[in-house]
Formats: structure tokens, sequence, C-alpha cells
């Protein structure tokens, strides 16, 4: 698989970098601002982006600026954005397109190796990744007659791990429940929210998100 690295710190792009490689992907280029990602992933059409939130020139939200760009030009392109700090709006965002493969992590979360090389593998396979504290301060945020509010709190804590790209097996193991148990509670959360059904598990799982973080009347 081909990769860009967009990461305007050096020794973390250098070891982002190193650590691909060593893993067998191979990194076609670097950037180090979201003009240069963009330029570079539009002439070298590689497989997944890896990019900072925050990049040059504004070291504002260039980095989720040319996600966004790339992923409305190439639409089969996977796409997972670090960022130092929370932030449900750049998520929002990035998930709200509708596509699959996309993820969002906490840059702290890559120092813990394995989890981060899986969430890749996710991400490359279609799959969503969403770091967990984000989907905490989405479903968190109380609004004026949110759905959400209706749930139980097992089925809240059943859409925290949906939300994260889990299977209903991996949601089963984190519960300590049947698959059975887990199925009933995401049919209930989908007919709360008034989603529709979907064949498309990652489809339904962005609309959930776009749907948490949408705003107040």
């Amino acid at each position: 698989m081909r990769l860009i690295i967009a990461e305007d710190e050096v020794l973390l792009r250098a070891g982002l970098t190193r650590l691909l490689a060593d893993e067998g992907y191979d990194v076609v280029a670097t950037a180090s601002t979201g003009p240069d990602l963009v330029t570079a992933t539009l002439s070298l059409r590689p497989d997944l982006v890896i990019t900072d939130i925050r990049m040059p020139p504004t070291h504002t939200r260039d980095g989720i600026a040319a996600a966004l760009r790339l992923r409305r030009e190439l639409p089969s392109l996977a796409v997972l954005v670090l960022s130092q700090h929370v932030d449900s709006t750049g998520a929002t965002e990035l998930l709200a397109d509708g596509a699959q493969g996309v993820g969002y992590l906490l840059k702290q979360r890559i120092m813990d190796v394995d989890p981060f090389l899986e969430a890749v593998r996710e991400v490359l396979a279609g799959g969503t990744v969403v770091d967990a504290s984000v989907v905490d301060g989405m479903i968190g945020r109380r609004r004026t007659d949110n759905p959400v509010d209706r749930l139980s709190p097992r089925r809240r804590e059943t859409l925290a791990l949906m939300a994260q790209g889990m299977s209903n097996a991996r949601i089963a193991e984190e519960l300590v429940v049947t698959e059975h148990a887990v199925a009933r509670n995401i049919s209930a959360i989908f007919d709360t929210l008034g989603l529709p059904p979907s064949t498309n598990e990652h489809r339904r799982v962005l609309a959930v998100l776009r749907y948490l973080d949408r705003p107040g009347p």
C-alpha cells in the first residue's frame, strides 16, 4: 500500500515514516504543509494519507482542510487525521462526507504502536476509526430535544463503542454480553435516533456521528 505522511514536526514525520516503512508500507512522499500535501497526493495518488490537523502555512486547520479537499477530489482515498487535542468539529467534518476509509486519532494514541497500526489497517480496509475521547465529547454534548438523551445508559455505551468503529463481536466482548444482545441494542438505537435501515455498517456509524453533532434548534 502507498502512503503519504503530512506532519510539520520533523521528528514525528520521520518516526512515522520509519515505522510504516518497517511494516511494509510504501511511503511515497512526505509533506510539511497543507498545500504540499494536496500537490503530492494529486500527483502520486496514494492509497492513504496520514495528516496532522494543524499544519503550515496558517498553523490552524490546514491539514483537515487539505484532507477534506482531497476526499472530494479522490473519493476512494483513505484518510487518517492526527490531532494534538480533541476537535469534535474537525472529526465531524471528516466523517460527514459519508465515505468510508476515514480515521481521527489523538497524537498521544500513536505512541501505542500496535493500536495505531491496527487503525491504519482498518482505515485502508475501508473502515472508520474515531478516537474514544472524541466520541465521548460528541455524545456528551447535551442539546435541546436530542434523541440520544432518550437512550438507556447501556445503549449510550453501545453507541459510543459502535461509533469508534467496533464490530458487534468486539462490542460484545467489551460489554461482556452476547452478540445477539448487541444487535438488539443497536437496532433499538437506530430506531430511537430515527435512522433508516442500511446494509452498510460504516455509513450507519457515520450517520450517528453526524446526527450527534448537528446544531441544536
